[in-house]
């Protein structure tokens, strides 16, 4: 985009002395021509450019013009240098890395890229992670509808909707919408999210709902799990949920925790197998109960 690339050539134009044309369209993948063009906006938006010419030439904002540099601290560039490092092992590698190549200073730089965090947001489905977040990222700019398959816990369905955002939360990557069969806003996991495709039909964008921007929002039926842990699930629960969510007595660790969603809770109590006994609710401890049945069933 043109405003990506201004902001670049004077990010660029502030750390060097002096840059030449040809290193700027080989540095934005643009022709000098454009390149001209964007230097010729940059003068009209009142940023003192001066250009050189002959040998040792080039293009240099004018001496005295500074950028204030308590726009953003160390911190907060180590900041966008890990999250832009996370949504490159996802997006598109090219715009990742110019867009970092911005961010670095020079050889004074007080951030250096080698930030010691290391976020890799991607999966076993890397690849397709990355065309569906580059053709959902192409739909909400242009303002068109997509289209796909969905496998859910009720069934596989076609959704078509109005996208507006791709999230990653909660360990997985969503896009947020406008559902056309639902006519409501709803979250879509683009790992149950298949054969994704551009629609023809364009969109008028919506308000959106503040209650519904709140992504982190939780039913208000809360119900309160007491479960008895077999020790050897120690690492398990700290690792979930801290060193403080149990406590430790003669028949194992007691653990307690407040939630909302019975299916999840159900499946993850599984994951531990016969090393947790829930005391409380009955409806959970009758429904685990019953799929233990269910698999015991299935192997005689």
């Amino acid at each position: 985009m043109k405003l990506d690339r201004l902001l670049g050539i004077l990010t660029a134009l502030l750390q060097k002395d002096r840059v030449t044309a040809p290193e700027l369209a080989n540095k934005f993948e643009v022709s000098r021509r454009t390149i001209g063009r964007d230097i010729d906006t940059l003068c009209q938006a009142g940023i003192p450019i001066v250009t050189y010419q002959g040998v040792g030439g080039g293009i240099s904002v004018a001496e005295g013009f500074k950028l204030d540099k308590s726009i953003l601290t160390a911190d907060e560039l180590t900041g966008m240098i890990a999250a832009l490092k996370g949504i490159g092992s996802v997006a598109s590698k090219s715009s990742v890395e110019r867009s970092l190549e911005k961010l670095h200073a020079g050889s004074d730089a007080v951030v250096s890229l080698r930030e010691p965090i290391i976020i890799d947001l991607s999966s076993y489905y890397k690849g397709q992670l990355t065309e569906k977040i580059e053709l959902i990222k192409s739909a909400v700019l242009e303002a068109r509808i997509i289209e796909f398959d969905y496998f859910y816990d009720k069934g596989d369905t076609r959704r078509r909707i109005e996208p507006y955002f791709v999230i990653f939360q909660w360990t997985a990557w969503y896009v947020f919408g406008f559902c056309l069969e639902r006519q409501d806003w709803r979250l879509f996991k683009l790992l149950r999210l298949w054969n994704l495709s551009l629609s023809g039909d364009n969109y008028t964008p919506r308000e959106i709902p503040s209650d519904k921007r709140d992504f982190n929002m939780r039913s208000t039926v809360e119900k309160k799990l007491v479960a008895l842990f077999d020790p050897s699930a120690k690492y398990r629960l700290i690792e979930a949920y801290g060193l403080d969510c149990f406590v430790s007595t003669d028949e194992g660790l007691l653990f307690e925790i407040e939630f909302t969603n019975d299916d999840y809770i159900i499946s993850w109590l599984l994951g531990f197998g016969d090393n947790v006994k829930v005391l409380e609710p009955a409806d959970i401890a009758d429904g685990i109960k019953a799929i233990a049945i269910n698999i015991c069933a299935r192997y005689k």
